[in-house]
């Protein structure tokens, strides 16, 4: 498992152009509409809850969250805190959030969205400050939260294009979802705005967490052709198989290039610290109110990771001059005309697609194949 020294190893928080990425604040999909702050919490009085659907110890999205509760402990030492690992998508998604309540929790933070299972809970403990990772049904005492990761990833498509020799670039998908679409779609619009020949196959293996169904879907992508891997999966198992095959690989949620250094390109990596941070810090304080849709900006909890040590300089720089545009501009490539995988019109010419646009991108352009809703 990588630490916070490792964190800090990779200069996730020191990349260039970060200085400018540093003044930048989470955006909000929806403000907080009129619902009353809850009352302030003492520190030695308040009790934090976090659910996760993972292990903690999975080096990847789990891992990235427990990072953040860490953070928030270092922050606020005399809070009492909840921490459950591995739930799973059932009844016991209930009986646990209402097992936090009952221990007198004031903020819960559901790492990944539960839908109804967690709102039959939340809308019962309105005195309970609720936030829930990609929720997209905020409430008054509910916000949602995510990431825009579609920025970073259309950088690291960038040196995709660059670095691929047949242009075909392999994912695999852990299920049809709107982050796995618009993950496809921003990495090979990136790869293909150097390469615009470049195609992307995806295989969907039904899992977060599955090396087994990792492996074997990213061998069939090498067999088919594909001298580049990408993915959104938890472990690093098609990177190793990158590894063994000699063909690049890109990854999703921490540093894991130790596991495959010489085929290592980069990750989106995640750090929730700060935003978890200064959420427990309002919510004690009496400023926090639910109703917000936020998501975290690039250089501001996601980025791309520090480039692997195989990675020609001059690739490495093309990549980052665009993400510079992005950070000190405001660019961004997301602008039509955009067609479907089957050719139709789906983001007409001029239209630069909104952030709500983004994050519930359900739908697969051209060029990209395997995803069906």
């Amino acid at each position: 498992m990588i630490d916070l020294k490792n964190l800090n190893r990779r200069h996730f928080m020191g990349l260039a152009g970060m200085t400018a990425a540093a003044s930048m604040m989470p955006w909000t999909l929806r403000q907080a509409a009129a619902a009353a702050p809850l009352p302030a919490v003492k520190e030695e009085e308040a009790v934090i809850g976090f659910g996760h659907v993972g292990p903690i110890s999975d080096e990847g999205w789990t891992y990235s969250h427990h990072q953040g509760l860490l953070a928030v402990k270092d922050a606020f030492p005399k809070a009492k805190y909840l921490e459950v690992e591995n739930i799973p998508f059932s009844a016991d998604v209930t009986r646990i959030y209402r097992q936090m309540v009952s221990d007198g929790a004031n903020m819960i933070f559901s790492t990944s969205n539960y839908g109804d299972l967690l709102y039959e809970v939340s809308d019962r403990s309105p005195d309970v400050g609720w936030f829930e990772c990609d929720g997209r049904r905020p409430a008054d005492n509910l916000s949602g939260y995510y990431i825009q990761h579609w920025y970073p990833t259309y950088v690291v498509g960038v040196a995709a294009g660059l670095l691929s020799k047949t242009g075909k670039l392999g994912y695999v998908a852990s299920f049809p979802v709107p982050s796995v679409f618009s993950g496809t779609n921003a990495f090979l619009m990136g790869a293909r705005s150097v390469n615009p020949n470049a195609t992307l196959q995806a295989v969907v293996i039904n899992s977060w967490f599955d090396p087994q169904g990792a492996k074997q879907a990213g061998t069939a992508l090498i067999d088919n052709g594909a001298d580049f891997l990408f993915g959104i999966m938890d472990e690093a198992a098609y990177l190793q198989v990158a590894e063994e095959r000699g063909v690049w690989a890109a990854m999703w949620n921490t540093d894991i290039r130790r596991y495959g250094p010489k085929s290592y390109v980069s990750s989106i990596v995640l750090d929730w610290r700060e935003f978890y941070v200064e959420q427990v810090k309002k919510r004690l304080a009496g400023e926090w109110a639910g109703g917000e849709e936020i998501l975290l900006p690039m250089g501001k909890g996601i980025d791309r990771d520090a480039w692997g040590e195989n990675v020609p300089a001059d690739v490495a720089a093309k990549a980052d001059a665009v993400r510079t545009k992005m950070l000190t501009e405001g660019w961004s490539p997301f602008v039509g005309e955009i067609k479907d995988a089957e050719g139709t019109v789906r983001v007409p010419a001029g239209h630069k697609m909104t952030e709500q646009e983004l994050y519930n991108w359900d739908w697969s352009i051209e060029g990209v194949s395997g995803l069906k809703v």
